[in-house]
C-alpha cells in the first residue's frame, strides 16, 4: 500500500510541478473516510495551515468511499489542494453505489460556504458531491452555499481551479469580490456540474486578465453518480432567470470553449467587463448573451465561433440568442443561432425565437456582425432594434431563408 501510494505520489508531483516531499496526503493528519464532518474539517484545516507555511501541497488520496467534510474551510495562502482526477465531466462512479469515488469530498454542511481560496492557491482534480441534494422534486431543491468561493476579507491573486467536478451543487464558484478587496489572475479551467441555481461561475472585481476555459454546464453530469435530473428539476433552475457565467468589473476576460445546457441565460457580460468570448455552445436558454456596457472607450467585447439554441424559459416573444444593451462596441464573428425541441426540459410551442439580435436602450452603441447564420425566429427581421442611437453593421449573413444578409441599421443610412 505504501508503495503504491508513493507512486501516486511521484506522478502527481511530476503533473504538478512539486517535489515528492511537498505532496502530503491528507490521511496523515487525520482526516478520513470514516470520521465525522465535524472531525475531518478541523484536521483538513490543520493539514491547510501546516502546508500554509511550507508552500506546499496536500493530496486528496483516492478511497472508495468519499471524505465527508463540514464547510467553512480557509485554503489559506500558498496550498495547493490536489486529487487524482484529470477532466471527469460525467464523474468516476462507484462500481456497486450511486456515488463517485476517487479523490472525493461529501458535503452537506447548509450553513457554510465549503471551501474560501486566498492568494496563490490551487485545487485540482477533485469532485465535490452533494449527496443530500434532490435530483427529482423541484420543491425539496437545497440552496447551498457556494462550493469554492474567493476571500472577502484579503486581496486574493493567482488562483488554479482545474480539473473539478461538481453533483448537486447550488453555486459551484462565487467569485463575487469587493472594491475593497478585488482578486487578480484567476483561471477556471475543466470544471464540470449543474448549479441548482443556474450559476456556474460568477465574478466581480476580478482584473488582471481572468480566464474562463473549457467548462461544461449540463444536467447530465450527474447520469451515473446519482441518476439524471428530473425534467421539472431542470425547468425550475431555468425559471431562476440567471445566467451559468456572469462577468463583470473584469479587464480583457478571456473566455474560451465554454457549454451550458438547461439554464435560462448562457452568459452575462455586465456592464464593467472586457474581453473576448470564443467557442462557445449555449443550449436550451432564453438568451444566449446579454452585453451591457457603462462607456465607449473599452466596455467592449469580441465574441466569435460559437452557436445558441434558444427555446425556452419564456413566451417567445421574449426569446432571444442574443441582447446589446448599454454602451460600448459588440463584435459577432461566426455566431449561430436556431432553435428546436428537447425533451430534456419544457421548450415554447413555436420551437423558435423570436429573433436573432435584440439591441435596446437610449445610449450610443455599436454592433458589427459577420459570417453568422441566423435560423429558426418569428419575426419578419433577425435583428430588434429598440434603441434610436444604436449603429449596426451586418455583413455576410444568411437569414432564416438561407438568404444572404447584409443590412446596416443607424448611423448614416
Amino acid at each position: 500500500m505504501k508503495t503504491r501510494l508513493f507512486l501516486i505520489l511521484m506522478m502527481l508531483a511530476a503533473a504538478f510541478g512539486v517535489s515528492a516531499v511537498e505532496l502530503t496526503s491528507i490521511q496523515t493528519f487525520d482526516v478520513k473516510p470514516g470520521n465525522s464532518p465535524a472531525v475531518n474539517k478541523v484536521n483538513l484545516q490543520k493539514a491547510i495551515d501546516w502546508a500554509s507555511a511550507k508552500g506546499a501541497a496536500l493530496f486528496v488520496e483516492p478511497s472508495e468511499e468519499p471524505y465527508h467534510v463540514d464547510g467553512g474551510i480557509i485554503l489559506k495562502k500558498n496550498v495547493s489542494l490536489v486529487g487524482v482526477h484529470g477532466p471527469t465531466h460525467r464523474g468516476t462512479a462507484h462500481p456497486t453505489k450511486k456515488q463517485p469515488v476517487g479523490s472525493v469530498f461529501a458535503i452537506t454542511d447548509k450553513e457554510n460556504a465549503f471551501i474560501t481560496v486566498e492568494l496563490g492557491t490551487q485545487i485540482k482534480g477533485i469532485q465535490f458531491w452533494y449527496p443530500e441534494q434532490t435530483i427529482k422534486d423541484p420543491e425539496a431543491i437545497i440552496p447551498y452555499k457556494p462550493t469554492i468561493k474567493v476571500s472577502q476579507t484579503s486581496r486574493t491573486q493567482g488562483v488554479y481551479l482545474s480539473c473539478l467536478t461538481f453533483y448537486g451543487e447550488y453555486l459551484a464558484f462565487d467569485f463575487n469580490a469587493s472594491r475593497e478587496n478585488p482578486c487578480e489572475l484567476m483561471t477556471f479551467e475543466h470544471c464540470y456540474g449543474y448549479p441548482l441555481s443556474g450559476e456556474f461561475i460568477r465574478m466581480d472585481y476580478c482584473y488582471d486578465v481572468p480566464r474562463i476555459l473549457h467548462c461544461h454546464v449540463n444536467p447530465a453530469a450527474q447520469r451515473y453518480i446519482g441518476g439524471q435530473y428530473s425534467r421539472a428539476v431542470v425547468d425550475a433552475v431555468i425559471a431562476k432567470k440567471t445566467y451559468a457565467y456572469t462577468i463583470n468589473h473584469t479587464d480583457n476576460a478571456q473566455i474560451i470553449d465554454l457549454f451550458t445546457f438547461g439554464t435560462y441565460g448562457g452568459i452575462l457580460l455586465d456592464s464593467e467587463s472586457y474581453g473576448q468570448l470564443t467557442n462557445f455552445n449555449f443550449d436550451c436558454v432564453a438568451v444566449g448573451i446579454l452585453k451591457r456596457g457603462s462607456n465607449t472607450k473599452n466596455r467592449n467585447w469580441q465574441i466569435a465561433q460559437g452557436s445558441i439554441i434558444a427555446n425556452t424559459g419564456e413566451k417567445v416573444q421574449n426569446i432571444h440568442p442574443i441582447i446589446i444593451e448599454g454602451q460600448g462596441h459588440t463584435s459577432l464573428s461566426n455566431v449561430e443561432a436556431f432553435s428546436g425541441g428537447n425533451g430534456a426540459l419544457t421548450t415554447v410551442a413555436e420551437n423558435s425565437t423570436w429573433d436573432y439580435l435584440l439591441v435596446r436602450g437610449d445610449q450610443k452603441l455599436t454592433v458589427s456582425v459577420w459570417g453568422s447564420r441566423m435560423r429558426n425566429y418569428i419575426s419578419d427581421s433577425p435583428v430588434t432594434v429598440e434603441n434610436k442611437e444604436a449603429v449596426i453593421q451586418m455583413v455576410g449573413c444568411f437569414d432564416k431563408e438561407e438568404n444572404v444578409y447584409n443590412k446596416t441599421f443607424g448611423g448614416n443610412n
